[in-house]
């Protein structure tokens, strides 16, 4: 029987709330190519120059407030380590092993990699948890898992799972978690996904194509499959239908943006234009957040109920992430699966 190891990625954390842990947290996250794609040099001097001096402080106070919701610990740790627990008990203590890792920070990827690494597993399924693919997040993952794997003397066999925006058990973990909720209350559904420069995703159309030419809010396909902004927008068409939400009541819209320049509409405006226009209520979702974050706990839940309230509104109620919904376990269980029908 092969013996396999399973290594689920995760975006990070700063190990705690305090300005130099967030500072060196932004550090090593901003400055990945793959997240600001801009020269080294340039890279170097906007990140370390500007960005992090500046907005560490800022953020430490941010964090403090998601470490203080989470109960002194980040939710983002919580509720991966319970994924992989619960994950990890699908398959009991025999020939599958679940590791966890950071793509930045800890439990860093290094130290997790080593210790798979003298585990000598036969093969290694690599899966970040991050439904829609990008260049920024699982590709990022897949580059340094690769370069870490490169330098070892024997190589296992190696799958990498690159997204899951249309596996069953990640849509209906976010069902389930929306059925809590009286649809009938609200006037409007925002779903908001993490922004991305337009500039990256652009990049995966080849040939001087773009999001416009390939359709990208309205149909997937071969040329935009692997698109960021086309299968957020499939990712809601499923979501949608499984919902029975109408046309005319929902929108997609992307959040955490850095300049104008930035997938759109930006969630924050939709937000305050759904208020002026005399919104009251508003149900929000985050699909491409599978763990409660600083982005869906303090942007959504407490950003933008501020700007909905200044702008007329009552509420926005968030949908929580999939988290360890037992419908999300379901799903990671059936596509590691489905790479060895041993397990």
């Amino acid at each position: 029987m092969k013996k396999i190891g399973v290594l689920l990625i995760q975006l990070g954390t700063p190990d705690s709330p305090k300005t130099n842990d967030v500072r060196r947290y932004l550090s090593e996250f901003l400055n990945d190519p793959r997240v600001i794609d801009l020269p080294w040099l340039g890279r170097k001097l906007l990140v370390n120059g500007l960005i992090v001096p500046f907005r560490a402080p800022k953020s430490a106070k941010i964090y403090k407030e998601l470490w203080d919701f989470g109960g002194g610990i980040s939710p983002l740790i919580t509720h991966s380590e319970r994924v992989k627990n619960k994950l990890q008990a699908r398959f009991g203590n025999k020939n599958v092993t679940v590791h966890l890792a950071m793509r930045y920070q800890n439990p860093s990827m290094y130290d997790v990699m080593e210790e798979m690494r003298t585990e000598e597993y036969d093969k290694i399924i690599v899966l970040p948890l991050f439904p829609q693919y990008a260049s920024a997040s699982t590709g990022s993952a897949f580059a340094l898992a690769m370069k870490i794997i490169s330098k070892w003397w024997v190589t296992p066999e190696m799958i990498y799972l690159n997204q899951f925006w249309d596996n069953e058990g990640y849509i209906d973990s976010i069902v389930e978690n929306a059925k809590q909720f009286d649809f009938s209350e609200y006037d409007h559904f925002l779903f908001s996904y993490h922004g991305l420069p337009e500039r990256q995703v652009d990049k995966v159309h080849l040939n001087g194509g773009n999001c416009t030419s390939a359709k990208c809010k309205t149909e997937l396909n071969a040329e935009n499959q692997f698109c960021y902004q086309a299968t957020c927008y499939a990712t809601t068409r499923k979501l949608l239908q499984k919902l029975n939400i109408p046309e005319g009541k929902y929108t997609v819209a992307f959040q955490s943006r850095l300049d104008k320049k930035w997938l759109t509409p930006f969630s924050d405006k939709i937000v305050a234009e759904l208020a002026q226009k005399g919104d009251k209520k508003i149900l929000a979702f985050s699909p491409a957040f599978v763990a409660d974050c600083l982005e869906t706990v303090i942007e959504i839940g407490d950003e933008y109920q501020e700007i909905f309230k200044v702008n007329g509104g009552d509420k926005i109620q968030l949908v929580p992430s999939s988290n360890d919904n037992d419908r999300f376990i379901d799903g990671l269980e059936s596509m590691i699966r489905k790479y060895d029908l041993s397990i």
